[in-house]
Formats: structure tokens, sequence, C-alpha cells
């Protein structure tokens, strides 16, 4: 398997309402430190992936899929700090 492939059986895995980040689906698929290919992979999966329950590690959305990324992540259950961000991702 590819790592792109390790990306999309994470995602898929992500039950609702759970909320991870691009660092920690990166890891889990094997490479600690390419959530910048996570995003990528992300980018290009056009929507076939739960793509809604990845954000940035200070719980940033998507930029200019915010209010559709809002959508999806508070049908399941997420709440948001008054910035815009999921409440309870760490900040960096």
């Amino acid at each position: 398997m590819t790592f792109e492939d390790d990306v999309h059986a994470v995602v898929e895995a992500l039950p609702s309402g759970e909320v991870v980040t691009y660092g920690e689906v990166a890891a889990e698929a094997g490479r600690p430190g390419a959530a910048r290919a996570v995003g990528r992979i992300m980018a290009l999966s056009d929507g076939a992936l739960p793509w809604w329950r990845v954000v940035a590690a200070n719980g940033r959305l998507v930029p200019g899929l915010e209010a559709e990324h809002r959508r999806r992540l508070a049908a399941e259950g997420a709440t948001f700090t008054p910035n815009g961000h999921v409440a309870g991702m760490r900040s960096r």
C-alpha cells in the first residue's frame, strides 16, 4: 500500500463526530510530520473521503470551505471557538 492508500484508510475509518488533525492522520498512516502531504491527498480526493473530520492542528477549518466544513462538523456534534475554529483542538 502507498502512503495515499494509508491516508484514505485512516480517514475512511473515522467515526461520525471524531475530529483529528492532518498531523494525526499522517502519524497514523505511518509518516509523522507529513501533515501537508495529507492535506494535499485530501484536496485531491474530490470529496470521496469524510474530509470535514480533519482540521489543522489549531482547529482551523479548510480555507474557502469554512461554512460547509462548519456545517458538516456541527451536524456531527462539534463545537466551535469564537474565532470559528473547532473547540478543544490544541493551538500552535
